[in-house]
């Protein structure tokens, strides 16, 4: 069963005051049980910043073919060609498989001009959206993403941690109103992903670890969710493979 961690990050986080350094990333994939690690920079605030942090996933990439893909987190708050141009980069020259759009660390709401610069950019070049949701409420609470959601059908978006234990229900209520809405069930309680299984089906659902010692927790959550061992195979690795189409699956 492949196990990709859809959730992980590479660098330091500015508006957190966080390292997610290169060794924890190798444990996953070492010691952790990690097959594939879609990674995304912490927060930045500037391009240069933020060109400096992809390039470093684009390396440890390299280093771990078929193994690491890149996910873009420049903030939406350039101006609107230079982030257009970043994210194209990292697609077109780095292979990268996403962006990220984070309401909270970088003040976006998701259906204002900010927010719709992500999803536009996204659906131009045909990848999908990882939107954190929870934390940072008016801003990050789920329903925010259905306006821009609805109005754009033909691009996935996952719903990073579902939105937390406070929001999880209307995290689902989101994945039931939109069908291009995806769920990655970090820091939600067990019985939550056994109820979005059951609702909108594991292939809908996905792991992330968000920190690499979350890892062991994440895996025991989805193993005791009461799940068949399809949809914890979905839930672990083919759901992710599939939206971020991976493609050494």
């Amino acid at each position: 069963m492949r196990i990709i961690d859809a959730h992980a990050h590479l660098g330091w986080d500015f508006t957190f005051d966080h390292d997610f350094p290169k060794e924890h990333l190798v444990d996953e994939l070492g010691n952790l049980g990690v097959d594939t690690l879609i990674v995304q920079p912490g927060t930045t605030h500037d391009v240069e910043t933020a060109r400096a942090q992809h390039d470093a996933i684009a390396r440890l990439a390299s280093e771990y073919p078929g193994r690491v893909f890149g996910m873009a987190n420049p903030s939406p708050h350039l101006r609107p060609s230079e982030y257009e141009a970043e994210v194209t980069r990292c697609v077109r020259e780095l292979g990268f498989v996403a962006v990220k759009m984070h309401p909270l660390a970088h003040a976006v709401a998701p259906d204002l001009a900010p927010g719709r610069l992500v999803v536009a950019v996204a659906s131009k070049l045909g990848i999908p959206v990882m939107v954190h949701t929870g934390s940072g409420i008016p801003f990050a609470l789920p329903s925010a993403v259905v306006p821009v959601a609805r109005r754009n059908p033909d691009t996935k978006i996952v719903l990073a941690h579902s939105g937390g234990p406070m929001f999880a229900g209307e995290a689902l209520l989101a994945a039931e109103l939109c069908p291009n809405i995806y769920l990655e069930a970090s820091w939600v309680s067990y019985d939550r992903v056994s109820s979005f299984c059951q609702s909108i089906g594991a292939r809908r659902v996905m792991m992330g670890a968000d920190h690499a010692a979350n890892v062991p927790v994440e895996l025991a959550k989805f193993r005791s969710a009461s799940l068949s061992d399809e949809d914890l195979e979905w839930c672990l690795g083919k759901t992710a493979a599939g939206f971020f189409g991976l493609p050494t699956w």
